[in-house]
């Protein structure tokens, strides 16, 4: 292993990417090239020259989703249920001391679990490098440090590439991006691309209901999520999701994915109390800890109006003390979901209190 002192950490310069790749190739570097640009990271993982993965800090679970839902064609255990459980394990996650990225991680994991094979995962792999190394050369200003190997823990490998035909892929895709769009200026500091589309997420199994998956609105990629009240014509009832976090109504709306529901988001716990009482939902599924109004203090305030005395409140958390449940208690909160929580779990609690 040939390991050097290339890529100290250096604050704030010019780069040139295409030499700090060629340098990784020529010098068989082994660790983990890190480059810091305008708030963005790219995380570039070798072993004596090859390349055995690529990541970029912005949009990194947007980009894995997108290939995992294509890949789910030919997975068929990679449903949207294991998808939205990899995010809530993985997107919030710190990097821990293995200062492995949580993309990577979450890709570990997915084998673990096997849903996917290390195969499927080294053509995974080489999917997101691309769209990676591609952003990478487009940076002009940043700085950059060599992880040496030593000082990874165990980084488990499932693909090795190539650096120059992926290098040289990548630059042909700019210059045909170039050609076709002439006017558009390169970016000079942090890439930007095109909003991608957030297809909505496939249906997660049914337990038992027997019925079509009901379609939902999509979202941008690079959006929170949103209020939404497209209801479905024939839903039978209505359930309003309060969380200020786009990944946990991402997972709610997913694991509620048939038409029984119409699933109303909302991300502002300020206005959370109108949307409630425009909506008059059969459930109110609610995260405990938002800023500005707590769950707490929104369950409080909706047991303190006539109509909703009665209607289901759910706290969703992921605080299990005997005071928080206590505090939930008090405010008149029907039950309690503790968070990282799987489908079962959430369909149980639902019905539970759609029955009552």
């Amino acid at each position: 292993m040939n390991t050097i002192s290339m890529v100290d950490h250096k604050p704030s310069q010019r780069l040139h990417p295409l030499s700090l790749l060629a340098q990784a190739k020529s010098r068989q570097i082994s660790g983990c090239l890190r480059i810091s640009s305008n708030s963005a990271l790219w995380s570039i993982y070798l072993d004596q020259g090859e390349l055995l993965y690529a990541s970029y800090s912005t949009d990194r679970f947007e980009r894995l989703d997108r290939h995992l839902r294509q890949l789910s064609r030919q997975a068929p255990g990679l449903v949207s249920a294991v998808r939205v459980q990899v995010r809530l394990l993985f997107e919030s996650a710190p990097e821990m001391r293995s200062r492995i990225c949580a993309d990577y991680r979450a890709l570990c994991w997915l084998v673990e679990q096997q849903h996917l094979t290390p195969d499927q995962v080294a053509g995974l792999i080489e999917e997101l490098a691309k769209e990676v190394i591609e952003s990478f050369l487009l940076v002009q200003e940043g700085s950059y440090e060599l992880i040496e190997k030593e000082k990874l823990d165990e980084f488990p490998s499932f693909y090795r590439l190539d650096l120059r035909p992926l290098v040289e892929f990548c630059q042909e895709r700019l210059r045909q991006q170039r050609t076709t769009k002439p006017s558009l200026p390169i970016p000079s500091k942090r890439p930007e691309f095109t909003p991608q589309t957030r297809v909505p997420p496939s249906v997660a199994p049914n337990v038992g209901m027997g019925q079509a998956p009901a379609s939902r609105e999509a979202t941008t990629a690079n959006n929170k999520a949103k209020p939404t009240e497209n209801a479905a014509p024939n839903a039978q009832y209505t359930i309003v999701c309060i969380d200020d976090s786009p990944t946990v109504l991402q997972a709610i709306n997913s694991f509620l994915d048939d038409t029984s529901f119409a699933i109303v988001m909302v991300n502002d716990p300020v206005r959370a109390l109108m949307q409630v009482v425009r909506s008059k939902p059969d459930l109110v599924l609610m995260d405990v800890e938002m800023p500005n109004l707590d769950g707490y203090e929104l369950c409080s305030l909706l047991r303190r109006h006539p109509t909703f005395r009665s209607t289901p409140i759910i706290m969703v958390t992921g605080n299990t003390g005997f005071i928080d449940r206590a505090k939930a208690k008090l405010v008149g909160a029907s039950g309690y979901l503790t968070k990282p929580f799987t489908q079962s779990d959430l369909l149980k609690i639902v019905f539970k209190h759609l029955s009552c």
